[in-house]
């Protein structure tokens, strides 16, 4: 029995650190690799320390970056990857119940989002479920209503005074022209279609 326990946890460990990875950073040239999936808010995570069903919550990722659990109290879990929040819930479940393997899976990806609005047949929030050029979000709202001016789109990134813009010509991209505006989006974009 107790070698199934491991054979299972084992399995559950290589499940949750080979899940796909999306998260967006920048290189020394400033384009957009994905890399490890870094957890963010409204993530949805299964902890589970075997043998105890109380200490074993499922749990959203609060917009602060931190999920609260029984006796551990606050993990930060904002920008870190499943196996970096394991390890510190077992390092800290440790105190309370020694020798019990945690596993951290991540049930759902709700973090990483990109907004469209404006001029396009469906605008709203979408999760960028992997790495996603700027047309390809457009072809996410369906394209461009017939009143888009769609010379004009706007790409807005960052926030507050951090805030940078970018023209895209969708014009020129359809005719081939100037294929690098098709840039990479990063999480928190905004694409304004006027």
């Amino acid at each position: 029995m107790k070698r199934i326990i491991s054979i299972t946890i084992a399995a559950l460990l290589l499940v949750a650190v080979a899940c796909p990875t999306i998260a967006a950073e920048r290189d020394a040239n400033n384009t957009v690799s994905f890399g490890e999936y870094k957890v963010g808010p409204e993530d949805v995570l299964q902890v589970q320390v075997w043998g105890d069903e109380q200490l074993s919550p499922q749990v959203v990722v609060r917009p602060d970056g931190k999920i609260s659990l029984p006796l551990v109290g606050e993990i930060v879990c904002g920008g870190r990857s499943v196996e970096e929040i394991r390890l510190d819930v077992e390092r800290k479940i440790k105190t309370y119940v020694p020798d019990r393997p945690v596993s951290v899976m991540l049930l759902q990806i709700n973090s990483p989002k990109v907004y469209i609005i404006g001029k396009v047949n469906s605008p709203g929030m979408y999760i960028m479920g992997h790495q996603m050029s700027l047309t390809q979000a457009l072809a996410l709202a369906q394209g461009f209503n017939p009143f888009a001016e769609t010379e004009n789109v706007l790409l807005i990134r960052g926030s507050g005074t951090n805030q940078i813009t970018y023209n895209f010509d969708y014009d020129d991209l359809a005719r081939g022209k100037d294929l690098l505006q098709n840039v990479q989006l990063m999480p928190g974009d905004t694409i304004v279609v006027p």
